[in-house]
């Protein structure tokens, strides 16, 4: 029984190609073809495919906003993202969004196949050559869960407001606190998390998603 694969590219050279490589594998089928994400979650509707390679940057709605919605729709259908992104924080993204395999454009076909077979059996595939700095980044995020986790609720508000770019005085202002109290916060803070500026706090801040980028 062949896998049935909805090809999703804005470019018509890699879908067609892709397409070309993968149907020399008398088991892999491309049975739609999607060039932005809208006619990408309509294909999937219609046609019902096994696996969806699905690239992350499309028209309209990309690859991530498609596998959101794929979500909550409760779609059936596998996800591998196919993406030129080697940045490890494109992957922990969709892999936080569901997907369930990553794999580079310049992999070579064996490596596309593997994963469309692995993903298709229920397993999840990533990219060889990222897996390390995966393991990596993984673990440098859950040491910094566990600093913020040793601050307390007045001090999160705190260092909310240094990453927003507040000075001592100003976050005495609105919080109703005085300076010194502030200060007090302000070393605490620095102790925890590790740092020795309020540059860097507010970058931790940033990491931990407790500020929005402007």
């Amino acid at each position: 029984m062949s896998v049935n694969i909805l090809l999703a590219d804005d470019h018509l050279m890699v879908r067609e190609g892709l397409k070309q490589v993968l149907e020399l594998d008398h088991d892999i089928d491309v049975i739609s073809e999607a060039s932005d994400g809208y006619e990408c979650l309509n294909l999937i509707n219609k046609t019902h495919p096994d696996v969806v390679l699905l690239d992350i940057n499309m028209p309209n709605l990309d690859g991530l906003q498609v596998l959101s919605i794929m979500k909550q729709q409760k779609m059936k259908s596998k996800v591998i993202m196919l993406t030129i992104h080697k940045d490890v924080d494109y992957l922990i993204e969709a892999l936080d969004a569901g997907c369930d395999g990553y794999v580079l454009k310049d992999s070579d076909s064996e490596t596309l196949k593997k994963a469309i077979f692995d993903v298709y059996n229920g397993e999840t595939f990533i990219e060889p050559s990222l897996t390390v700095l995966l393991n990596s980044s993984l673990a440098e995020r859950d040491v910094m869960k566990d600093k913020l986790s040793e601050l307390t609720k007045r001090e999160v508000e705190v260092l909310k407001l240094i990453a927003s770019g507040m000075f001592n005085k100003e976050i005495a202002s609105t919080l109703c606190i005085s300076e010194r109290t502030v200060k007090n916060h302000v070393s605490n803070i620095f102790k925890k998390i590790e740092v020795s500026d309020r540059t860097q706090a507010a970058v931790f801040a940033i990491k931990n998603n407790l500020v929005d980028i402007k």
